[in-house]
């Protein structure tokens, strides 16, 4: 496992591989070890992979925001003197990438989004959360233990995915509800058609946290974007299937390196 280090901000992160630099951000309640499969990539790229504000083993509880957690890898990424990095996310983390490229466009060598979001109609919020709030409720109390949870996010019923489900899922109570309510507060409808780097949008295919229309909408706001599908895959396609995500990550980074 490799050893995690703290930023003068309090921000726990890792940091190995050699390449062009690779920003990896967990989705809400999650940590930065959950990127665990995704440690081979390390060796092409050099990998940042941060703990969220109040996630993981990050002791800083206040000011929860979308705005807040992008700031804070920002100024990870200025400490370590990174002028631009390919910024990854995932679910709320694919939101704290669009909020970095808002923050620091230039800092952005490209955006990959994962079954991620970048609104909430008040029919969409209702749709897809007030009909769960007693169960989502519960998640927070029951944490990573809550079979409701890994339902939710997995399509893959197997023993050794939600193992890795169970262990890396680490939600916080407050830290949860905080985080939740942040993302609902996300509107990047203006944001998405300024974006000017190559951004990679992938859905699951049997996503019913954010269903893959949601990409589907991302991508037509933005330019010069890419967007695929995951076939039989859930909210989770980087523990559902490594190796098709890995590969996929690969192929558009590559892409991107030979086109510069």
């Amino acid at each position: 496992m490799e050893k995690a280090l703290i930023s003068r901000l309090g921000v726990p992160y890792l940091h190995f591989g050699k390449g062009e630099p690779l920003v990896l951000i967990h989705g809400l309640g999650e940590v930065k070890e959950g990127w665990e499969d995704q440690y081979e990539l390390a060796d092409q790229f050099e990998l940042i992979i941060p703990d969220l504000r109040g996630h993981g083993a990050c002791n800083k509880s206040d000011g929860i925001s979308i705005r807040n957690f992008a700031s804070d890898i920002i100024g990870l990424l200025q400490e370590l003197e990174i002028e631009t990095a390919h910024i990854l996310g995932l679910s709320m983390g694919g939101a704290v990438a669009q909020e970095i490229y808002r923050q620091a466009p230039d800092r952005c060598r490209t955006l990959l989004l994962i079954s991620s979001f970048h609104y909430f109609p008040k029919k969409l919020k209702g749709l897809l959360f007030d009909s769960r709030k007693v169960k989502l409720e519960r998640i927070t109390t029951l944490g990573r233990h809550s079979e409701f949870a890994a339902r939710m996010a997995l399509y893959s019923w197997n023993k050794e995915t939600i193992e890795k489900f169970d262990k890396f899922f680490q939600p916080k109570q407050h830290i949860f509800i905080n985080s939740l309510v942040a993302c609902f507060e996300v509107n990047n409808l203006s944001l998405l058609p300024m974006v000017d780097v190559p951004t990679l949008i992938v859905g699951g295919q049997y996503d019913s946290i954010l269903p893959n229309w949601i990409q589907a909408w991302m991508h037509k706001l933005i330019p010069n974007s890419e967007f695929i599908i995951m076939r039989n895959t859930g909210h989770l396609a980087k523990l559902e299937a490594k190796d098709r995500f890995n590969n996929l990550l690969r192929k558009f980074l590559v892409q991107q390196k030979r086109a510069s």
